[in-house]
């Protein structure tokens, strides 16, 4: 998939591909015999997938903003699959697992133990407004077939509303409400009831309100939720990680049609709670509270999978069913790590300074330097360059995207490109303004170097 086939174009998502030539060619010219034997045998041993196997590189440390591979090469990590807020090999979240595994390393689901209930405890007090229940999940895309199916139980309705590009997890229940195709295309039925609306997405926005938003892609929303009469719960990201930022008013309005019309709103926020965007869950920029909060990835401390679904007291509605029933439900070891995450993020003030730097590096005149540039965009460190073919058509410029991507691994710069043509820059909360300058001037550096080929 070299971007060029526009057959392919809707396998686009929010991961980068990793079967193009572009790939196979930086492999051979930047990676040592040791390593590619390593890459072989993981291809051997591993089912091939989309995003993942046959993979990038083989990576032998992490620590701080920084991953290095076999051959000592290391690179600042702007992806870190959005686990990384508070840096790789942190000590603060590493010595809480050591002290718990010493003491309790696991708890057997009839019981449960003191770092998940002040876990749960402290996510209660946290969450926005009346969201103060809580159930663990070992990952993000079961915690979301939690709320699905909890959204069941407390309406009595099975239908779903949720946003085409979306996604929510790999699992069966969890594409049915996505919309990524690479997830969804030759799988066979999914989930009956699940409906789609345009997303917020920017481009589409333009075309359909023109110069001045009318919220009109939130007015969809509205129209199904009447249309279809029995809807039980809208499903979406608060903001998508590609990015976009849905506008002011946005939420407020679905908001309103779900409270008309008796549906549930559950927001995914598993890539992004917890500091990401400068606010401790995202929704709070917005002034608006779900009926049910889903977080994860960052929860663990780049260590440990760990997902949460928190909802309002009166969701309490299956003490006699099985709504999660996982093995890790309450692994003591993973709550102190998520404990010790949260101490990180509020005593060194890392929510404060992944606001500060996102909008310092936001004010960096990268449109007017390069015109490949065709929108930066972004909400705290969770950051979107878009690269465009020239800014009057907005053609995506997905093969440049690429030839950027390995230029930038070439510097010592990691990011993912999402959407074929968005370079997504996602560092680790910990991040100062000097190494972000220094990221930015290696992407620029990259940028010019593709523009004058």
């Amino acid at each position: 998939m070299d971007g060029k086939d526009n057959s392919l174009s809707r396998f686009r998502s929010e991961g980068d591909l990793n079967l193009s030539p572009q790939r196979t060619a930086w492999i051979q010219e930047n990676l040592d015999s040791k390593t590619r034997h390593w890459l072989e045998e993981d291809a051997r041993y591993f089912l091939h997938q989309s995003l993942s196997t046959p993979c990038l590189n083989v990576l032998a440390g992490c620590d701080g903003i920084y991953i290095e591979d076999l051959q000592g090469n290391r690179y600042m990590d702007f992806h870190g699959n959005s686990v990384h807020q508070v840096g790789f090999n942190n000590q603060r979240v590493i010595k809480a697992i050591q002290a718990q595994m010493r003491d309790l390393s696991f708890c057997p689901r009839r019981y449960t133990n003191i770092p998940a209930i002040q876990l749960a405890k402290k996510l209660a007090q946290l969450a926005p407004g009346d969201l103060n229940k809580v159930l663990f999940a070992p990952g993000g895309t079961t915690a979301m077939g939690m709320a699905l199916k909890l959204a069941r139980a407390a309406t009595g309705r099975f239908k779903t509303i949720s946003f085409w590009d979306s996604f929510h997890g790999a699992s069966l229940d969890a594409i049915s409400v996505g919309g990524e195709a690479i997830f969804r295309s030759g799988i066979g039925p999914l989930l009956p009831g699940t409906e789609h609306a345009p997303p917020p997405d920017p481009y589409h926005c333009l075309w359909e309100c023109g110069s001045e938003c009318n919220l009109k892609c939130a007015g969809y929303i509205e129209y199904i939720l009447e249309k279809e009469g029995d809807v039980g719960a809208v499903i979406a990201e608060t903001v998508r990680s590609t990015p976009v930022i849905p506008p002011r008013g946005y939420w407020e309005a679905i908001r309103a049609a779900c409270d008309k019309h008796g549906a549930l709103l559950i927001l995914d926020e598993i890539p992004h709670a917890l500091g990401r965007t400068g606010r401790m869950f995202t929704c709070e920029h917005y002034g608006v509270v779900p009926d049910m909060l889903v977080i994860g990835k960052g929860l663990g401390g780049g260590i440990f999978p760990l997902a949460a679904l928190i909802v309002r007291e009166d969701l309490d509605v299956m003490p006699d069913r099985a709504l999660g029933h996982y093995t890790h439900e309450k692994n003591p070891v993973a709550c102190a790590a998520a404990l010790a995450t949260i101490e990180c993020l509020q005593e060194e003030g890392l929510i404060e300074n992944a606001r500060s730097v996102g909008e310092y590096a936001l004010q960096r005149e990268m449109v007017a330097d390069h015109e490949s540039i065709g929108e930066v965009r972004g909400l705290g460190l969770l950051l979107g360059v878009v690269l465009v073919k020239d800014r009057t058509s907005r053609q995506p410029a997905v093969e440049e995207a690429e030839q950027v991507l390995y230029s930038a691994l070439a510097r010592g710069l990691s990011f993912k490109v999402t959407m074929g043509h968005i370079l997504t820059l996602t560092p680790p909360l910990t991040i100062t303004r000097e190494e972000i300058d220094k990221a930015l001037d290696i992407l620029c550096e990259c940028l010019a170097e593709v523009e004058n080929r």
